[in-house]
């Protein structure tokens, strides 16, 4: 048997064992989102196809926790044996630089009923159950998981998707992480041959507001939807000690990018207040006090 006959088999007899008696109402027929998608990377392309620059925090809800850590992150850390098999966190992993992949509904075995909706083919295959038969969410003391633990129902034409129980993972590709406690809540919806996922990543510990994003997919007959499930873990950087992790010192300012842009360094820090359009008015004046500055000396 193959790993992935292996993975429907472990599915069914989970199903079977687990699943209520009483399954909710099969809503395909009102969010038809099974089938094969491919991405339209239509918005934040650099941030998503060759990633975010260090100090980039623009539009990130972001409070000084997750900053401070961010500005320590360095980006050769992938480079150690344990990060290499890494997947994108189910937070994550439906932004990233794709992803093509299929979603299937699963039925009960015997009653034929809606009992859940996978996605396939993300990166790591850190592939994910969407349970759609009124199963509570786990214990706070549950293992966490690269894709967390999640749950949907049917609101009129959209699928919410509530999920929990995640390991530590980014949020943007430039160390702005997560804590495991964040809750990603995502509505589905289906508008003819395209799909929407709005996701909103809600974690006081290090966003000062919840986090929106959208992404988008269209339907396709021929996706080249990712099937690696095997990752090999090499030396690829000679020399190390044992124990070390690469960083930058606490204390590092990250200021490349706003001297690459021509803007106020304060405004690439992120916080709430930076992603609201009148925040235009407040970086006009920032750049209004720097020139100021610099015809006084």
């Amino acid at each position: 048997m193959n790993v992935r006959s292996s993975a429907v088999a472990i599915f069914v007899l989970s199903t079977c064992a687990a699943a209520p008696a009483v399954a909710q109402v099969d809503p395909a027929g009102q969010v038809p989102i099974a089938g094969e998608w491919a991405p339209q990377i239509t918005e934040d392309q650099p941030h998503r196809l060759p990633g975010p620059e260090l100090g980039d925090y623009t539009g990130l809800p972001i409070n000084a926790a997750v900053r401070q850590k961010a500005e320590s992150w360095d980006a050769s850390i992938l480079a150690l044996p344990e990060r290499m098999t890494q997947p994108h966190p189910g937070m994550y992993s439906l932004r990233g630089p794709g992803p093509q992949m299929r979603i299937v509904r699963r039925h009960h075995p015997v009653t034929h009923q809606l009992i859940a909706f996978t996605i396939e083919g993300l990166y790591g295959r850190a592939d994910r159950v969407i349970w759609m038969d009124g199963r509570p969410h786990p214990s706070a003391n549950a293992e966490h998981l690269w894709e967390g633990f999640s749950t949907g129902v049917v609101n009129g034409n959209v699928l919410t998707v509530t999920t929990t129980h995640f390991k530590w993972g980014v949020i943007q590709r430039n160390g702005v992480a997560t804590t495991p406690n964040a809750v990603l809540t995502e509505h589905f919806i289906r508008h003819g041959d395209y799909l929407t996922v709005v996701n909103i990543v809600d974690d006081p510990a290090y966003l000062e507001e919840p986090f929106i994003r959208t992404q988008s997919w269209i339907r396709t007959g021929n996706a080249v939807v990712d099937e690696r499930w095997i990752f090999e873990s090499v030396d690829e950087v000679a020399g190390h000690p044992n124990g070390y992790v690469p960083h930058y010192p606490l204390g590092t300012r990250h200021d490349e990018f706003a001297k690459k842009y021509g803007l106020p360094f304060e405004a690439t820090r992120g916080g709430k207040e930076t992603t609201y359009p009148e925040y235009e008015l407040k970086i006009q004046q920032l750049l209004r006090s720097a020139q100021s500055r610099q015809a006084s000396k």
